[in-house]
């Protein structure tokens, strides 16, 4: 959530960076300047009669001690009127406060000075390029026919417990997942990350701390009885831990990492593009999360960058890092960069990770501050990156290592599955 001291002091430049999202913010900054000038005026006239009501209580306190009852009698009923006037205003200020909440809450968080304009996936930036695309024979096949024919995956029998896009992972299928699961956490333990197995459901609260709420509860399975939320991503509830707590800044950065299963409705999404592992409502991976200071948190999101950018070469896979254009950026990203590995026999990119500052956009809804020694608590930075995504990642493993013999397991990995060949 913006600050308001922010688009106080900085209208137009709110409004021409929130344009870079392609959003025209004119109207709804200058309606949120109104509510909020209109909230000013009103808690002024409540502090107005409060402190007048503080005066004559005083007054009537003296008029009692020295016996003038009469006088006091007068002042007490000026004083229940201002106390009657100031309940009346306490709840217009309250009601005045919620919709302005409400109001600025919609707001998406501005773009960085990085971040290109931009409307499409297309217009997103190439900043990093790894590796050579394998060649594949011409009977090389996609990745869904590899899950069939090695038995690694069961998507019919998903549909008989479940429905599509919820598959069922056997044999080899299975330890491979487990296998990954293993490296990506052993890997951001070793690079200092404090693993955490945080819980699948989320109270409204941390929704709304990350920004999932209320710009994605379309997107998210809902638990209507217990009014809890299936987790997107482990970022919600990893960064929710924070959510309230005023740390010191000798704690900074704080980073912590965490598998999750994670739950994506994608609502008309489906299609031919997104056929097999694609896209599921299902899957596995493993997040970081970092909380930075201001001042480091760009030099953090590099660090994290190139993070996940040795992952993937540890599996040696091809892949490149884009910086998304406005227009293909999330509703609380201020930069994020996505990673896309490149699938051999599909012949096309696919995300497999975003990396992401959120600056203050998060924090503030979360009320999550650091504290210099003696000074005012400072809203922190919130960072998060997927290290790794499985279901594409496995994709491209798949694809890009099958041979007449089988598939090829990267050396990496060999330790955590027990095989080198899925035959």
């Amino acid at each position: 959530m913006l600050q308001l001291q922010y688009i106080r002091d900085n209208k137009e430049e709110v409004i021409t960076r929130l344009a870079v999202k392609n959003l025209n913010a004119r109207g709804s900054i200058e309606k949120i300047l109104d509510m909020d000038a209109h909230r000013r005026k009103l808690q002024n006239e409540l502090d107005n009669h409060l402190n007048e009501a503080n005066v004559l209580a005083r007054q009537i306190g003296e008029l009692m001690k020295t016996g003038k009852k009469t006088e006091a009698e007068g002042l007490k009923n000026q004083s229940t009127t201002l106390k009657e006037q100031a309940k009346k205003l306490e709840e217009t200020l309250r009601n005045s406060e919620d919709e302005l909440n409400k109001t600025l809450v919609l707001l998406p968080n501005i773009p960085n000075q990085q971040v290109p304009k931009g409307k499409t996936p297309e217009e997103n930036e190439t900043v990093f390029t790894f590796g050579e695309i394998p060649i594949l024979p011409d009977n090389a096949l996609p990745h869904w026919e590899l899950i069939t024919k090695y038995n690694l995956i069961d998507f019919e029998l998903g549909v008989k417990l479940t429905g599509a896009g919820f598959p069922v992972y056997t044999n080899k299928g299975a330890r491979l997942q487990r296998a990954l699961i293993n490296f990506f956490l052993d890997r951001a333990t070793a690079a200092g990350y404090i693993e955490v197995q945080p819980p699948i459901l989320v109270n409204e609260a941390s929704g709304f701390g990350t920004g999932q709420l209320p710009d994605k509860e379309g997107q998210m399975y809902h638990v209507g009885v217990d009014n809890l939320y299936l987790i997107p991503t482990a970022e919600v509830p990893i960064t929710n831990m924070y959510r309230d707590v005023i740390v010191k800044t000798a704690q900074l950065p704080i980073k912590n990492c965490g598998y999750t299963p994670c739950f994506r409705r994608e609502a008309g999404a489906w299609g031919a593009h997104v056929r097999g592992l694609n896209r599921l409502h299902q899957f596995d991976k493993v997040e970081i999360v970092q909380i930075a200071h201001p001042s480091k948190s760009y030099e953090i999101l590099e660090e994290m960058r190139e993070y996940v950018a040795g992952l993937l070469k540890e599996l040696g896979l091809p892949f490149r890092t884009l910086r998304l254009c406005g227009g293909d950026m999330s509703f609380a990203s201020a930069l994020t960069y996505d990673m896309e590995v490149y699938s051999a026999a599909q012949k096309r990119w696919l995300e497999v990770s975003s990396v992401s500052n959120f600056e203050s956009f998060q924090s503030n809804r979360l009320k999550l501050r650091y504290k210099e020694g003696d000074g005012k608590p400072q809203l922190a930075h919130t960072l998060n990156g997927s290290a790794l995504a499985l279901p594409r990642i496995v994709a491209a493993l798949l694809e890009n290592n099958q041979t007449p013999d089988g598939i090829r397991i990267p050396e990496v990995l060999t330790s955590y599955t027990g095989f080198n060949l899925i035959s």
